[in-house]
């Protein structure tokens, strides 16, 4: 399978025909228990926590897509992030990226702080920071790419080569997907993803996945899934696979409107910066060019004028639905300082760039015009605070 190409690994991995049935899509596997033949005897299957056959389906389905063995599927993004840092132990240290999602953050200083982890947050375009962050009690690497919400670059390559060993690299690969990036191939031990956003891609279902070529790593994690229970359930497993099916074609339209939003912006006056590695105005572009088969649908940018101008451009667009959330075909207008970065102290987010005046869209598939059409409508009726 693994020799097939993306678009195809997609739609056929984990998705053979069910067996009793002949039935060609993978059923949704509704049940807590399974019947066993006799005292330790079963086909594989004891209890829906620690094994159902739609999971299964979706686990070799996003192990496929990143050429990996080993795939845990959970029940969020958070939940997957949980699981690879239960790999962990007290007094083990973690280098971060200094820009990431505020859920993340959350969880790592406000949570596992109490158990006993450390936390260093850094700029990982920089290699000097990162391993002047190590530190003897370092045993895990954290980084997002692009990152959440400016979209910086971390070069997986790099990084991983200044891992040692007993020490691991997880990425959260969740604005890239696998069809844009890969982690593993590149050096890293983990891809973290989100399936709520692109994998999924619809915003009507809510799951995660860590994906890994390392046995002891999928194994760690493994136990974790089934010790903790942050599963996903059948409808759950089965609506992300079905999404799954359709994740190149719609990553190739989400990349292109991107693109085209990300130069109008950028050729407008009132619009003070752009963060988009598509950009050669970005910094890390030609990185984004080497890493990445694509730059992805995610983008930044800073209005000119006071915060007022940006509150207001939130409410004049009317194809960017005002909402969290990333990743589905509809295009999603955010403002991360207030919403999906509210976690993190404001002098920290501010220090990052996380502004008043940031705005963070997730273009969708609609037709590129009236995508445009929109935002320079909004653009054009906030112009008069741009002076304020």
């Amino acid at each position: 399978m693994q020799s097939m190409k993306f678009s195809t690994r997609a739609i056929h991995a984990g998705q053979d025909p069910d067996p009793a049935t002949g039935a060609t899509i993978v059923p949704i596997y509704q049940t807590s228990t399974y019947t066993q033949t006799g005292i330790g005897e079963h086909r594989g299957y004891d209890y829906g926590r620690t094994v159902n056959p739609t999971r299964v389906a979706l686990e070799t389905q996003l192990a496929a897509l990143e050429d990996a063995e080993f795939c845990s599927a959970f029940a969020s993004g958070m939940a997957a992030t949980a699981a690879v840092l239960s790999c962990l132990s007290a007094g083990d240290h973690v280098v971060v990226s200094d820009d990431l999602y505020g859920g993340t953050y959350r969880y790592f200083s406000r949570v596992l702080e109490r158990y006993g982890l450390t936390f260093s947050y850094v700029d990982m375009a920089s290699l000097d920071a990162v391993r002047a962050a190590v530190t003897p009690q370092t045993r895990l690497f954290w980084a997002e790419t692009p990152t959440n919400p400016l979209l910086k670059l971390v070069d997986i390559a790099a990084l991983a080569s200044i891992k040692r060993p007993g020490q691991l690299l997880a990425v959260d690969n969740t604005f890239a997907t696998a069809y844009l990036q890969s982690p593993l191939a590149l050096g890293a031990d983990v891809a973290v993803y989100s399936t709520t956003k692109y994998i999924a891609g619809h915003s009507d279902v809510i799951g995660g996945a860590a994906v890994t070529n390392d046995r002891q790593t999928a194994e760690a994690i493994r136990f974790y899934q089934n010790a903790a229970g942050g599963i996903p359930g059948p409808m759950d497993a089965y609506l992300v696979m079905r999404g799954a099916k359709t994740l190149a074609v719609r990553m190739r339209q989400h990349d292109h409107n991107a693109r085209a939003i990300a130069e109008f912006l950028a050729a407008r006056d009132d619009v003070a910066r752009v963060h988009y590695p598509g950009l050669p105005s970005h910094p890390q572009h030609a990185l984004a060019r080497r890493q990445m088969r694509g730059f992805g649908g995610m983008l930044s940018f800073v209005l000119r004028g006071p915060a007022s101008r940006t509150f207001a451009f939130a409410k004049e667009v009317r194809l960017f639905s005002l909402a969290e959330s990333l990743g589905g075909v509809e295009s999603l207008l955010c403002h991360p300082a207030r919403m999906t970065h509210g976690s993190i102290p404001k002098e920290d987010r501010e220090r990052r760039g996380v502004t008043e005046t940031l705005l963070r869209l997730s273009v969708g598939i609609e037709d590129e015009e009236d995508l445009v059409a929109d935002l320079e409508r909004a653009l054009d009726a906030t112009l008069a605070l741009a002076a304020r």
